[in-house]
């Protein structure tokens, strides 16, 4: 993180008797992954400006669990799952914000049954909530008129019904919002999701992130708008592969608002 980003741990917080509003759970890609990085920093910046109460796990923050149990180690799942409930509860955490369709669905759907309860939002949402209640107010600005379409994260989109807050966010920005022939509840994976992201290429004439890049190029963008860490890097390189770096960009729907307010 730059000089300029305010970001708290939780540790830091309980030591000055604080409850943020919300944790911000940045998850494995949002950590590590130079690209998604990008993407962690913008939501900062936004969090800062709107002046959010938040905080972050930073080291004592683990993978979710997600891959090892989409790649069918339950039992790995469940150890990394209990020792992030620990840590969780023994900071109170209610409300998580985080940027990975991946890590929300676990977060939310599968830690309940191991003793996580929480109220655990995308951050598309949760940018949503910030406009609604007028904590934030987001104009065109250098995006005013461009094409932009939105990929739907399988996470996000089929297994969690959240269709409506990346679109309203994009729509605020005064752009052309261009939907796929595919999207929504008929939206087609980018090819990382299930662990995919971590192993080689199944036999076959055409990867499936060349496939859903096509999709996106049809619609004739200037930008491709994404939720998903995963979903960014697949489509990143999906446009690598039709030659149109340069003159398409793939962005997450946070680097969208902070860039529109040059945070």
């Amino acid at each position: 993180m730059s000089e300029s980003l305010v970001v708290p741990t939780m540790a830091e917080m309980l030591a000055e008797g604080k409850q943020p509003e919300v944790l911000f759970w940045v998850g494995c890609a949002g950590s590590f992954d130079d690209r998604a990085k990008k993407i962690t920093k913008a939501f900062v910046r936004i969090l800062n400006r709107t002046n959010v109460s938040f905080a972050v796990l930073g080291t004592e923050e683990s993978c979710t669990g997600d891959p090892a149990k989409r790649a069918g180690n339950e039992f790995l799942f469940q150890m990394q799952a209990m020792m992030n409930i620990e840590v969780l509860n023994a900071y109170e955490a209610k409300k998580i914000v985080t940027a990975c369709p991946h890590c929300f669905n676990t977060l939310k759907n599968e830690y309940p049954e191991l003793g996580g309860q929480y109220d655990v939002i995308h951050h598309t949402e949760f940018l949503k909530s910030l406009i609604d209640d007028g904590r934030l107010t987001v104009e065109g600005g250098q995006f005013k008129g461009k094409r932009i379409t939105f990929h739907d994260p399988c996470y996000l989109g089929r297994a969690n019904k959240v269709y409506e807050a990346p679109r309203d966010l994009i729509q605020k920005l005064d752009v052309e919002l261009v939907e796929m022939k595919r999207s929504k509840a008929n939206g087609l994976c980018c090819g990382a999701g299930g662990a995919q992201m971590f192993k080689d290429a199944e036999p076959g004439n055409k990867e499936i992130n060349v496939e859903r890049t096509e999709d996106a190029l049809e619609t004739k963008p200037d930008i491709i708008a994404a939720g998903c860490p995963f979903c960014n890097t697949m489509l990143t390189d999906g446009i690598k592969h039709q030659e149109k770096e340069g003159q398409v960009k793939v962005m997450d729907i946070a680097e969208l608002i902070a860039n529109a307010q040059d945070l």
